[in-house]
C-alpha cells in the first residue's frame, strides 16, 4: 500500500498538474516541453518529499522546480538563450523554490489554452483527448488506455506521437477564435466529459469517484460554455455534468462502498447542481438540442425529474438511447439502451439487447457487460449464470470498491 506521503504526492499530481502544464507551456511554448519539466518536477517531489514532508505550497513549489529545470537545459542549449528570460531571474541554486518563486496569476486561462493546444487539427481525434486527458486532467496513461478500451503501450505510444507533433508543428500557445473555434470545440468537449466520467466512475484505485476530477470538469465546461456561448453542445455537456454530479453524495454509503441508482437517497442529491444542470439544458434546447451531449442530459434530466426510483421514465429514456445509438453507433451506448430496455420491458428484453453484445471486440474487456448481464440473469432467476458473469466483471475492473461490489453481487446471486 502507498505511503501517507506518496498518497499526498498523488493527490497534489491529480489537482496541480493541469495547472504547472499549463504556466509553463506559456511560458516555453512548447507543450511537450512543459510536460517533461512538470514530470522533472514530480520525479524531484517524490525523492524529497517523503524526508522533508510535503511543503505548505506543494503548487508553487512544483512550479519552482520546473523552472529551475527549464533553466538548466536552456542554458545547456546555448542558441536557445532567450528563451532564459521569459523563464525568469534565476533561481538561486541554493534557496528554496518556494521562497524564489513568482506564482502565476492567469492560470485559467492557461488551462484553457493548453485544452486548445492539446487539441489542434494537426493531431487525429483520438490523439487530442488523449493528450488532453494527460496534461489537464493528470491521469496516468493506464487509466487513459481503459477509458478508450486499448493497451497502455498503444496510448503511451499515441500521447508520444502528439506531443512531437505539437513540437513540429509549431502549434500556438492560445485559444482559437472564429471558425477555428467551431472546429477544435468538439475534441475539447470530449476530452472534458472523459475527465468528468474518470471522476465520476474511477477506472482504478480504492475510491468509487474522485470529485475533485468532477468539479476540474464541471469548472472547464463552464469556462468554454461562456467562451462558446452559441453552441448548444457546450451547454449540453455543462448541463450533462452537473446533473450527473448533483448524484455524487448518493453515490457511496458510509463505508465508502457503491450505491446504485435506484438504492439512492434521492434527498442526498445536489437540487442546485440539478437547477443549473436543467438551465443550461434548457439553453442548449434552445440553440438546437439534437447532439449527442444534449441526448444524454435529457436521459440524465429523466432521472432528475423523477421523485422516485419508480417514477422514472424508462420508456422515453429508452428512446433515447436509441436516438443516441443512431447518432454515434456506439456499442457502450446500446449497453445503456440494453439497461433501460430491461427497466421498461423486462429483464428479458434487455438480455436480448445484450446478446447482441457478446461478441463485439470493443467490449471483450469491459467490465459493464458481464455486469448488466448478471444484473439481468439474476433478475430472471437464472442464478448460476449470475455469478458467473459478476465474477467475471469482478475480474475485469480495476477498481476495489466496484470489484467488492460485484463480488457481494455474485455471493448474493
Amino acid at each position: 500500500m502507498p505511503s501517507a506521503t506518496q498518497q499526498a504526492i498523488d493527490a497534489v499530481w491529480r489537482i496541480e498538474s493541469a495547472r504547472l502544464i499549463a504556466g509553463l507551456a506559456r511560458i516555453v511554448r512548447d507543450v511537450g516541453l512543459a510536460e517533461d519539466l512538470a514530470q522533472d518536477a514530480l520525479v524531484a517531489a517524490l525523492e524529497q518529499w517523503p524526508e522533508s514532508g510535503v511543503p505548505d505550497n506543494p503548487g508553487a513549489w512544483l512550479m519552482a522546480v520546473a523552472r529551475r529545470r527549464g533553466v538548466d537545459a536552456i542554458r545547456r542549449a546555448v542558441t536557445l538563450q532567450k528563451k532564459v528570460e521569459l523563464l525568469g531571474r534565476e533561481l538561486d541554486a541554493h534557496g528554496s523554490p518556494v521562497d524564489d518563486i513568482d506564482l502565476d496569476r492567469t492560470i485559467d486561462d492557461d488551462v484553457l489554452r493548453l485544452m486548445f493546444t492539446a487539441c489542434h487539427p494537426v493531431l487525429s481525434v483520438d490523439a487530442r483527448v488523449a493528450l488532453t486527458l494527460k496534461m489537464v486532467s493528470g491521469l496516468s496513461t493506464d487509466e487513459i488506455a481503459r477509458a478508450f478500451l486499448v493497451q497502455a503501450t498503444t496510448m503511451a505510444a499515441r500521447i508520444t506521437r502528439a506531443k512531437r507533433a505539437l513540437t513540429a508543428a509549431k502549434v500556438p500557445f492560445e485559444v482559437p477564435v472564429g471558425d477555428e473555434l467551431g472546429d477544435r470545440l468538439g475534441s475539447v468537449l470530449e476530452a472534458v466529459y472523459l475527465v468528468f466520467n474518470e471522476g465520476y466512475t474511477a477506472t482504478a484505485g480504492e475510491r468509487w469517484a474522485r470529485a475533485e476530477l468532477c468539479q476540474e470538469a464541471m469548472r472547464l465546461g463552464r469556462m468554454l460554455a461562456a467562451l462558446a456561448a452559441d453552441e448548444s453542445e457546450a451547454h449540453a455537456l455543462v448541463a450533462l455534468m452537473e446533473i450527473q454530479a448533483s448524484r455524487l453524495r448518493a453515490r457511496t454509503g458510509p463505508g465508502g462502498e457503491m450505491v446504485t441508482l435506484d438504492q439512492q437517497d434521492r434527498a442526498r442529491w445536489d437540487r442546485l447542481l440539478i437547477t443549473h444542470g436543467l438551465a443550461a439544458l434548457a439553453r442548449a434546447e434552445e440553440l438546437d438540442g439534437t447532439g449527442s451531449y444534449a441526448i444524454q442530459a435529457k436521459i440524465a434530466a429523466c432521472h432528475a425529474r423523477a421523485p422516485h426510483s419508480q417514477d422514472t421514465d424508462w420508456v422515453r429514456i429508452a428512446a433515447l438511447y436509441g436516438d443516441l445509438v443512431a447518432l454515434t453507433g456506439s456499442p457502450i451506448v446500446e449497453l445503456n439502451r440494453a439497461v433501460a430496455v430491461a427497466m421498461a420491458e423486462g429483464p428479458a428484453a434487455g438480455l436480448a439487447v445484450t446478446d447482441e453484445l457478446v461478441d463485439v471486440a470493443a467490449l471483450r474487456t469491459y467490465h459493464l457487460l458481464p455486469s448488466v448481464r448478471g444484473d439481468l440473469l439474476a433478475r430472471l432467476g437464472r442464478s448460476a449464470e449470475a455469478r458467473a458473469e459478476f465474477r467475471r466483471a469482478a475480474a475485469l475492473t480495476s477498481n476495489e470498491v466496484e470489484r467488492s461490489h460485484l463480488l457481494a453481487r455474485a455471493d448474493l446471486s
